[in-house]
C-alpha cells in the first residue's frame, strides 16, 4: 500500500510540475509584461514575438504565434477596423509593446472597459479569454 501511495503522490507532483500553460494577466490592472519589475523583457522573450520598432503588436496564438496585427499609431478606436482575426471573432492571447510608451488596452471600442496595459519594450501572454477592441498611450 506505502508503494501505491508513494507513487500516486510522484505522479500528482508530477503532473502539477509538469503542467504549462500560458501566464495569465487578470483583473482590472493587469499588465502583460515579461518582468514584474517593468524592466525590459530578456532577448530571449523578445526573439519569440515578431514586432516591429514602434509598433504596438496583438496576436491570435499565445507566444506571439498565430496571425499578428500591428500599429504604429499611438491610439487606436477600433482594432476590428484592420485586424482579421479580431474581425473572426478570436480573442488576443498575447502582445508585445515595441513603442516608447506604456500602452493600455481596452475590451470594447472607444477606449471603454480597460482590461490591461504594457510598458514600452514588453510583452507577454494574456488570459486569452477576450479581444483587444481599442488601445492608447497611458
Amino acid at each position: 500500500m506505502n508503494r501505491f501511495s508513494a507513487l500516486a503522490i510522484t505522479s500528482l507532483a508530477l503532473a502539477l510540475g509538469l503542467a504549462t500553460g500560458p501566464a495569465a494577466a487578470t483583473g482590472n490592472t493587469a499588465t502583460a509584461a515579461t518582468t514584474a519589475t517593468g524592466n525590459a523583457a530578456p532577448e530571449s522573450a523578445r526573439a519569440s514575438f515578431s514586432c516591429s520598432p514602434g509598433y504596438f503588436c496583438i496576436y491570435s496564438d499565445w507566444n506571439g504565434g498565430g496571425t499578428r496585427c500591428q500599429w504604429s499609431d499611438k491610439q487606436r478606436a477600433n482594432t476590428a477596423d484592420d485586424c482579421s482575426f479580431i474581425q473572426r471573432g478570436q480573442n488576443v492571447r498575447s502582445v508585445w509593446n515595441a513603442t516608447g510608451h506604456r500602452v493600455q488596452y481596452y475590451t470594447q471600442t472607444n477606449y471603454n472597459a480597460r482590461v490591461g496595459s504594457t510598458p514600452a519594450g514588453n510583452g507577454g501572454n494574456l488570459q486569452g479569454n477576450y479581444q483587444i477592441r481599442s488601445f492608447k498611450p497611458q
